[in-house]
């Protein structure tokens, strides 16, 4: 049976309506594709501590998580996704590179110029229609 991974991720939006969006490393799995920022939830961690420590780790920015965004499910080849968007405020520094390729920020009528990692894509979708 598959191992079911419950991941956060982080909707984070800039003062110029703009989403922060990670282009995964070729060392990481799923490479190569872009995603929301986050990680998995540790055990006995709520969703809002376990983004707010993943971004810390990932980034070297401080955020603040306000509230769910989009849940949605996906099965990959080796494991199954729960992904747990969370709308977020980057209140301290800018996102630096420790794990991921690149970050940019982009309008949301631009985010489908990417590449996704799939178990992102319905988040995206709900942004989209949301302008």
């Amino acid at each position: 049976m598959k191992k079911t991974v419950k991941v956060v991720a982080a909707i984070i939006e800039n003062e110029n309506e703009e989403i922060l969006c990670a282009l995964r490393s070729p060392e990481m799995s799923i490479p190569n594709t872009w995603e929301f920022p986050g990680g998995k939830v540790e055990d006995g961690e709520d969703l809002f501590t376990a983004l707010e420590r993943e971004i810390t780790e990932e980034f070297t920015c401080t955020i603040k998580a306000s509230e769910v965004f989009n849940e949605n499910v996906h099965e990959y080849d080796t494991f199954i996704i729960n992904l747990i968007a969370l709308k977020a405020n980057l209140i301290e520094g800018e996102p630096t590179l420790n794990e991921h390729s690149k970050v940019i920020w982009l309008k949301r009528e631009d985010l489908q110029s990417l590449s996704w990692a799939p178990a992102d894509i319905p988040a995206v979708e709900q942004l989209i229609k949301e302008v």
